[in-house]
């Protein structure tokens, strides 16, 4: 399982997004507005790609980056 954490009207989510979609990978969106908390841990660092395990893989990402960030799961 995958978790995108990002905002609304980010340009940079959005190409994070269209990606994944090439990719694949199926991934749970979080609003890093959502929450004080994920707004102080992501602020600008976003988008960032979560694991399950708890690594992240954060922007910028090519696909060969995000591939093998996805074959680690396996």
């Amino acid at each position: 399982m995958f978790t995108l954490y990002r905002r609304d009207a980010c340009l940079l989510c959005a190409l994070a997004e269209a990606l994944l979609g090439e990719a694949g990978v199926i991934y749970a969106v979080v609003d890093i507005e959502s929450g004080a908390a994920l707004e102080a841990r992501y602020g600008t660092r976003i988008p960032v790609l979560a694991r399950a395990d708890g690594a992240e893989l954060g922007w910028p990402f090519d696909a060969e980056a995000l591939r093998v960030f996805v074959a680690r799961t396996a």
